[in-house]
């Protein structure tokens, strides 16, 4: 069954919040302000003097209310999603996901856009019912009984879109856990998913690089990834230890989301506010505060690695739907050689953008959106 939903955050819920972020001793903490070792001590700071200042979530609890929130279950856990109908007789049904850190807001801007092509300069042909799910463990949905990985989570958004929404078939887009979790819909279940657009490739072939090119950009990787490891082993290895702390302090979950949006983003003159707004940053790290939601958030890691980590299983096949590629170039990560992609998906749509990093739909929405629509036409 589905049931609407309204988002509705007690006052006492915010004050907590708000109290703790006032009371947050900065005195004790060294004023590294940089952000090589960290986030910036400067900018930490003055983010936060805004939060308890000027701040209203009540007016981006307001947005999110205006589209239409829904629940349903789904193997026993309550899923929340947006969904919005497109216009014309025959949209095409389009699954958003999204990542960590990151939420449903990064898909707001672009939900309109993607529903109703023909207000904002496209055609109604190019029309998609969008549907954009909180994962488990995220936001609003419930936490799962033990950590999900992103194979776990496929089949629980398959089951949204077909049990859920009765859609027999569909296809999906999404960077960092949501193009993970793309992957896995194409692979296990090709008989409802039917295409795949992703912005991100965190998965392994099981074979590895087989030529030169390949095997350099191996060792670029792994040269690349020393100083990003640290978050990411702790996430799947330890994540509850981690939470302990964070579970009463809006501060450290602050730090600890905006360092990878400030790392991750493609920066004008290295400043994370001529890319996001602080209202967008903020609200962000507050739908992680008030569901309580940091902790389970961080189990996707985790379950990876029970699910074996990077790498696609030994006996992998090619992933036979057909994939759509948007490079953007600072995404957190260098893409591999065309040929190393080549042997995981049926790659008939490649975009190379000209800027944009990993949170795409928040960084370029209309990029992402024209993307989309000419990816919906190669199908």
């Amino acid at each position: 069954m589905i049931r609407q939903y309204k988002i509705s955050v007690p006052k006492s819920t915010l004050n907590n919040i708000y109290k703790k972020v006032r009371n947050y001793p900065w005195k004790d903490i060294q004023k590294l302000n940089g952000w090589t070792h960290g986030t910036n001590y400067k900018y930490l700071k003055s983010i936060s003097k805004y939060w308890i200042s000027k701040y209203d979530w009540k007016k981006q609890e307001k947005k999110l209310n205006s589209f239409s929130n829904f629940t349903t279950s789904i193997d026993g856990l309550k899923i929340h999603f947006i969904k919005e109908k497109g216009s014309g007789k025959n949209p095409t049904p389009l699954l958003l996901l999204h990542g960590w850190p990151g939420s449903i807001i990064e898909f707001l801007e672009i939900i309109q856009k993607l529903a109703h092509p023909e207000n904002y300069g496209g055609e109604i042909e190019d029309a998609f019912d969008v549907i954009v799910p909180s994962l488990p463990g995220f936001g609003f949905s419930d936490l799962p009984p033990k950590p999900y990985g992103p194979r776990k989570i496929a089949k629980v958004m398959n089951k949204l879109m077909i049990n859920g929404l009765k859609y027999k078939k569909y296809i999906a887009q999404g960077g960092d856990w949501g193009a993970t979790i793309c992957n896995w819909l194409g692979y296990d279940h090709s008989t409802n998913c039917k295409a795949i657009h992703i912005n991100c490739l965190t998965m392994r072939h099981p074979k590895g690089a087989i030529n030169k090119e390949e095997r350099e950009w191996e060792k670029r990787f792994a040269n690349d990834q020393i100083m990003q490891e640290g978050y990411r082993t702790i996430q799947a290895t330890k994540p509850q230890s981690l939470s302990y702390s964070m579970i009463d302090s809006p501060i450290g979950v602050a730090a600890w989301i905006l360092e990878k949006f400030h790392s991750w983003s493609d920066l004008k003159y290295g400043k994370i506010e001529k890319t996001y707004n602080k209202d967008i940053l903020l609200t962000n790290i507050m739908i992680y505060l008030i569901t309580k939601t940091f902790n389970t958030a961080s189990w996707i890691y985790f379950g990876r690695r029970e699910e074996g980590g990077r790498m696609f299983p030994k006996k992998f096949k090619k992933i036979n739907i057909t994939t759509g590629i948007a490079k953007f170039p600072k995404e957190m990560s260098e893409w591999p050689p065309r040929s190393y992609l080549e042997r995981i998906f049926k790659i008939k749509h490649w975009s190379d953008m000209k800027k944009g990093g990993h949170f795409a739909a928040l960084e370029q929405p209309d990029l992402l959106v024209n993307d989309l629509r000419k990816f919906l036409k190669s199908l």
